[in-house]
């Protein structure tokens, strides 16, 4: 069993495809580049933003093969389990182990809404059925399943359950999950909107998705606000807001890819049943976009503070 470093900022990254609907490798490349470039320390496969519920299985584990080879070690690849039963997630943990990944990040069961003792028996199960370090997604405003310290307490008992993609909306579960838990699970957080407040209060990371179109301002913020330099990353986040809103929405997906085409490194092809944007709402969207990019900040040289500032903290 690894134990997977779970600090910084990880990507949740989209999946780009072909105007024939085909996963467009090259361009998935190009968008990886760029994360590499400004410094992500991880990337995460098949989660909403890589219209997870789009792809066939044995798509995702062809992106997670593509992405080990790319990448040859300098960052772990996660990939995301999102499955209505137990059997199917253990098959795909399984799986994903076998086509390279580095660990997995696993949400409760879908559709059925399972209670206490049934969801933490089902990550039990999935944890139990492989080596990988997991990171448990906490998101009970999406997903309708909160994960509660006392459920963390129990899977606590295994090794290879590693940490949290916080999600609940509440910055305060940043501090009850490290009063009752200390250093036994690392705290990511999971809303664009929350993540300077998050890291402030402690948590060791940001399970990022407007970092699929910034991801220079992304690690900036991260490294920044790790440094103690909190006033240049309040600067940089508050430009940032209204870009960040648009991970909040359920059109998320179609939101980041226009804003990701805007900046070069992504396309605004979608799957069926998700649909391109049009009208009123492409203009509103992409005004957003535009406004933001008007006012792009300058950046310090925050690839410093990786290896200097950060190095104590």
């Amino acid at each position: 069993m690894v134990q997977q470093q779970w600090q910084g900022v990880f990507p949740a990254l989209l999946t780009p495809f072909t105007a024939l609907g085909n996963i467009d490798y090259e361009l998935f490349s190009k968008n990886l580049q760029a994360q590499l470039d400004a410094g992500v320390n991880g990337i995460i496969l098949g989660g909403s933003l890589g219209e997870a519920s789009s792809l066939l299985n044995s798509e995702k584990y062809e992106m997670v093969r593509f992405a080990v080879a790319a990448l040859k070690g300098t960052v772990p690849v996660i990939m995301n389990i999102a499955e209505q039963t137990t059997a199917a997630a253990v098959e795909s943990a399984q799986a994903a182990e076998e086509a390279g990944a580095s660990g997995l990040m696993l949400l409760p069961p879908m559709r059925y809404k399972a209670d206490d003792r049934e969801t933490v028996t089902y990550f039990k199960a999935v944890a139990n059925s492989t080596s990988l370090p997991i990171m448990i997604y906490n998101n009970p405003v999406d997903y309708k399943i909160l994960v509660t310290l006392d459920m963390f307490e129990e899977l606590a008992a295994c090794p290879n359950i590693q940490a949290v993609k916080e999600s609940t909306r509440d910055i305060t579960n940043v501090t009850r999950m490290i009063n009752r838990f200390g250093d036994r699970f690392r705290i990511l957080c999971g809303v664009d909107t929350l993540a300077l407040e998050c890291l402030v209060m402690g948590a060791h990371g940001w399970v990022a998705g407007l970092v699929d179109a910034f991801p220079r301002e992304t690690v900036a913020i991260y490294t920044l606000a790790k440094a103690g330099r909190i006033e240049e990353a309040r600067e940089i986040y508050r430009w940032f807001m209204p870009l960040l809103e648009l991970d909040i929405h359920p059109k998320l997906v179609q939101y980041i890819k226009l804003a990701a085409t805007a900046t070069g490194i992504g396309s605004t092809h979608v799957r069926a049943p998700r649909l391109p944007l049009e009208g009123a709402e492409l203009q509103a969207i992409q005004q957003v976009i535009d406004d933001a990019l008007a006012i792009r900040p300058t950046l310090p040289n925050y690839h410093n503070l990786l290896t200097n500032d950060l190095a104590s903290v």
